[in-house]
């Protein structure tokens, strides 16, 4: 496992709470070789954070587009590279 790996940072806007989004970001997340974390906001957006390989990372959050899109209507992202800051991937409250 690399030391820098790439990170990428996505804010949703949409209905995208209390719909289950964290719970199906999980579930993807499952199929890829990702750490991070999803986390609701309090001005009602979502936030996710993942961690890996390029490809991977990009793949992951490509699927969630394609799989949520009915719950997106907008994202903000933020992409860089840096040390592996997440273990596993997770839902934070």
């Amino acid at each position: 496992m690399s030391t820098h790996v790439s990170h990428r940072d996505i804010w949703y806007v949409g209905h995208v709470q209390g719909v289950g989004f964290r719970a199906q970001v999980l579930g993807l997340a499952r199929g890829y070789d990702v750490t991070g974390y999803v986390q609701n906001l309090t001005d009602g957006r979502v936030y996710l954070h993942a961690e890996g390989d390029e490809g991977e990372v990009e793949a992951f959050t490509d699927q969630i587009a394609k799989s949520l899109d009915g719950h997106i209507r907008g994202e903000e992202i933020k992409t860089f590279t840096g040390r592996r800051t997440c273990r596993e991937f997770a839902i934070r409250r």
